[in-house]
């Protein structure tokens, strides 16, 4: 399994002290605004014009947040048509609002959905590209292995699931920065925080998945790309 690195824009900053779920901030039209959204947006973007099948047709976004990242992935990937899910109205309510912006036509309205629970993979069409980023550390570990076996379970045969976001690398936090964002996790519910990129890749394999590449990132974040395993 290959491991590489996506280089990052200067302008990009460590983005993950700012990535906890309450950060963004309200704009006019019922929009949300997230800086660290729009900070690592050019790096996603990028990140998945190198790992997206090129024969896809459908993507998924789960835990879409404020529409900030959908907006930018629908306009780099044209010929993906995307499908942005959200467990919150409030952030429902914002992604249509982003979208509205635009004159893309790859998007559908936004649809409710909570990526950690049973259920929804078998009820969803295969997807072709399924993107997660900057949630694995804000949930439980069982909540990680139930997000992987539902999007094992809605991945085309050909398709890539993408995972970003950081991690402990080996069973070690490798800055302070982590430290000390992984401590205010677990200070705030000792059962989420940062989750081991070793461990992930163990639980995708229970999953059904199987890792396609590990692409180190900017700001210290790692990006995970799994296709479905054969039968």
């Amino acid at each position: 399994m290959p491991v590489r690195s996506v280089p990052g824009c200067a302008s990009i900053a460590n983005s993950v002290a700012s990535s906890a779920a309450s950060s963004a901030t309200n704009a006019e039209g019922g929009k949300l605004f997230a800086p660290s959204a729009e900070r690592n947006l050019a790096v996603l973007c990028d990140l998945l014009q190198q790992v997206a099948p090129a024969a896809g047709k459908r993507a998924l976004e789960l835990a879409s947040g404020t529409g900030q990242h959908v907006v930018g992935y629908a306009a780099c990937l044209p010929g993906f048509f995307w499908q942005p899910t959200e467990a919150d109205p409030t952030r429902l309510r914002s992604i249509d609002a982003h979208v509205a912006e635009t004159d893309l036509t790859n998007i559908h309205p936004a649809k409710p959905l909570d990526a950690t629970a049973a259920g929804w993979g078998a009820a969803t069409e295969p997807q072709d590209l399924i993107v997660l980023s900057n949630l694995l550390h804000l949930i439980s570990t069982p909540e990680v292995q139930c997000l992987l076996c539902e999007a094992a379970k809605a991945l085309s045969p050909t398709g890539r699931l993408v995972i970003y976001g950081p991690f402990s690398r080996g069973g070690e936090l490798t800055s302070p920065g982590d430290e000390q964002f992984h401590a205010s996790l677990r200070a705030h519910d000792p059962a989420i925080g940062y989750k081991d990129d070793f461990d992930v890749l163990d639980w995708a394999g229970d999953s059904g998945l199987s890792p396609v590449e590990v692409i180190e990132m900017p700001a210290n974040n790692l990006a995970l790309v799994f296709a479905k395993s054969p039968p």
